[in-house]
């Protein structure tokens, strides 16, 4: 009987690899990002999907939880503290307004649908946070990293990453219904944790990327994965977030070792990160979607229009041009992994009805797809525009 059980948990857990593989191989020929085509695998294979997948559950939960991990490990080590600092100082204004114009309409949208504050929560970090995998992945396509608008993006996707430092924090305290005390003391903690961070990374972050170095590969992806793991673990005790903790060793890990680090990590991350929004999908009922489609259309259309505002009067201030402007506005459409983590969050937690999962999900596919298209379309958009503004020639008979 247990082998038989084996048998199927391994033949399902290679149907699944080999799924993600095929969606991957899609999602590059059509130029997209993949996270919507795993999303979509999960809803199919997923509770009331067409095939519900009930012998590999646990493995999925695990890696997923390793997936989050790696996702925000990675990203913070690609940057170091000194661009962090930076980036805070040069983009504090347009941050905020990001912040304002995008928060706004998800918890707007939760109290209208009666989820509550913490409902509200949640839903402003799944309409605020821009994906910066799939913004840097676009610019790399398109050869935009020169262009004089990208350092701007950079720091509006940089100024995003420390705001969900202290978000995520606070986001667990309350799904854990541990009161507004709590999760300001949350905060606290997790300010500190950040700004301690920070300090050691200036100062001495060479020492800690001595700790976690080796010239042997094997036994460097052992000292980083371990590390990183361990880190979380603690930080998710201390009610600070796994995801947080991560990103914070990330950053304190600098120079050839975050180099290399990125380098040994980046096909484990992508392996681990697409069981989690696998996962995301299987958690989430394909009937919830239709009721909450027309709401999710009009959140995404309110956010595209937003996040455009904000990367122009950004860009604006920068000294772009008309075209650099809008294109750091389309940049910044894409939402994809951190928003879907965020509903991970909420979700599994149960502090939020399920029609939350689906609204989250259905939100996120089309502003994973609406985001390279618009980056795509917004320099012949303007092109158009300008031929149809300009004056007919008049000829005379």
């Amino acid at each position: 009987m247990v082998a038989h059980e084996t048998a199927l948990a391994l033949i399902q857990l290679g149907a699944v690899f080999f799924g993600l593989g095929l969606l991957g191989r899609v999602a590059a020929r059509i130029g997209l990002s993949p996270i919507p085509l795993y999303l979509i695998g999960g809803l199919v294979f997923g509770k009331g999907g067409l095939i519900e997948l009930d012998h590999v559950d646990q493995f999925i939960h695990l890696a997923s939880e390793i997936g989050v991990v790696l996702l925000l490990l990675l990203l913070g080590l690609e940057y170091t503290a000194g661009e962090l600092v930076t980036g805070l100082r040069n983009s504090w204004a347009a941050g905020v307004l990001d912040l304002v114009l995008n928060a706004t309409p998800g918890v707007a949208v939760a109290l209208i649908l009666g989820w509550g504050p913490v409902g509200a929560v949640a839903m402003a970090g799944v309409t605020y946070i821009s994906s910066s995998g799939i913004v840097a992945k676009v610019l790399g396509d398109l050869g935009r990293v020169g262009n004089r608008e990208t350092p701007t993006i950079l720091s509006i996707l940089v100024f995003e990453d420390l705001v969900m430092a202290g978000y995520l924090p606070v986001l667990t305290a309350l799904l854990a219904g541990a009161g507004f005390a709590a999760g300001v003391q949350t905060l606290g903690i997790a300010l500190t944790a950040v700004t301690i961070v920070l300090v050691v990374a200036l100062r001495y972050g060479r020492y800690v990327s001595m700790i976690v170095d080796s010239e042997d590969r094997e036994i460097f992806l052992l000292k980083l994965l371990g590390s990183a793991l361990l880190v979380a673990g603690v930080a998710s005790a201390l009610q600070v977030s796994a995801a947080v903790g991560a990103f914070l060793l990330g950053i304190a890990i600098s120079g050839s070792t975050a180099h290399s680090a990125l380098k040994i990590l980046e096909p484990l991350r992508d392996l681990f990160a697409a069981l989690f929004f696998v996962l995301f999908g299987l958690t989430t009922d394909p009937a919830s979607i239709p009721p909450v489609l027309g709401w999710a259309v009009i959140l995404a259309f309110v956010t595209v229009t937003t996040k455009v505002l904000t990367g122009w009067w950004a860009a604006k201030r920068a000294g772009a041009s008309r075209n650099g402007r809008a294109r750091a506005g389309a940049a910044l459409v894409a939402h994809g992994e951190f928003s879907i983590v965020i509903a991970g969050l909420a979700v599994s937690a149960g502090a939020v009805p399920p029609t939350f999962a689906a609204l989250a999900t259905t939100y996120v596919l089309l502003m994973a797809v609406l985001g390279p298209i618009a980056a795509r379309i917004v320099e012949p958009l303007l092109f158009w525009i300008d031929a149809r503004r300009k004056p007919t020639p008049v000829t005379l008979n």
